[in-house]
């Protein structure tokens, strides 16, 4: 019997550019993932970017979620910003809504809502928040979140459905939390063999072997190795599962391929 109860699927954060600015190679994401999460326009997005990131979707028939973050798009909406209860649900309303009248304009459902950087990592430490959050979520309408934390906890208490998330790209605390990151950091350092280099090592992406080593002790032993060396277990208990991965992550593209390889795998050899 497998550590997870439920076959894995993949989410990306998409249509997080804004302007003529583009953020991620979401062209390239979007064949391989199972879920999308939408920005709203508040930490990154803006209507013609979330009207084709919707169209692009549809077209490869990806699951649609809002993706609603704090008022900051010089700050990526990973920076903290103290708002009111009553201003945290209004701003999570007003983020779904505008996604949902472009998903009706193409006839598509709302599949789920997953708050965005530093707003999610505010809502597992902090329980008002979290409710102020889930507040402006629609009735019956699933959350992404952070088993084992106000995220799970709160959901259930709304009657919220809860699908349990995994990080491909992202680095755990021994406290079973994300490291949350402003900009996207590199995976590793390594040696810089050049002339001229101002230290002796210098960032890379994440490749795929660490990639799969990474994912694979999360999805086959939901058990992950954290920041300070430590094995922690996570607690996924039955719940539906969604391992997230980042456009914005240097060397997206390659960490989603891995991903969908190693989730495929799993997948196949026990749900198949």
């Amino acid at each position: 019997m497998p550590a997870l109860r439920h076959p894995v699927k993949i989410n990306v954060d998409l249509g997080e550019g804004y302007g003529n600015f583009k953020c991620g190679p979401d062209d390239e994401l979007i064949p391989l993932i199972d879920h999308a999460n939408i920005a709203c326009g508040f930490h990154a997005g803006d209507p013609l970017i979330m009207q084709q990131t919707v169209r692009s979707c549809k077209t490869h028939n990806i699951a649609i979620g809002a993706h609603p973050g704090l008022p900051d798009i010089q700050g990526f909406g990973r920076r903290e910003i103290k708002m009111s209860p009553e201003e945290l649900t209004a701003m999570v309303t007003y983020q779904v809504g505008a996604l949902r009248g472009f998903l009706d304009a193409e006839g598509v459902p709302l599949n789920h809502v997953k708050p965005h950087g530093v707003l999610y990592g505010m809502m597992y430490r902090d329980k008002e928040i979290c409710r102020a959050v889930y507040a402006g979520v629609p009735k019956g309408v699933p959350v992404f979140g952070l088993a084992g934390t106000y995220h799970e906890e709160v959901a259930k208490e709304l009657d919220l459905p809860f699908v349990a998330e995994l990080y491909g790209d992202v680095k755990y605390n021994p406290d079973k939390t994300l490291v949350i990151d402003r900009k996207k950091k590199y995976g590793l350092l390594i040696f810089c063999p050049f002339n001229g280099c101002d230290a002796d090592f210098v960032p890379r992406a994440w490749t795929a072997e660490e990639t799969k080593k990474h994912i694979r002790s999360q999805v086959e032993t939901s058990s992950v190795t954290a920041v300070n060396g430590e094995n922690v277990e996570l607690p996924i208990g039955d719940h539906q599962v969604s391992l997230c991965c980042h456009s914005d992550s240097p060397g997206a593209v390659e960490i989603v391929t891995a991903a969908r390889a190693i989730v495929d795998e799993f997948n196949k050899k026990h749900f198949s």
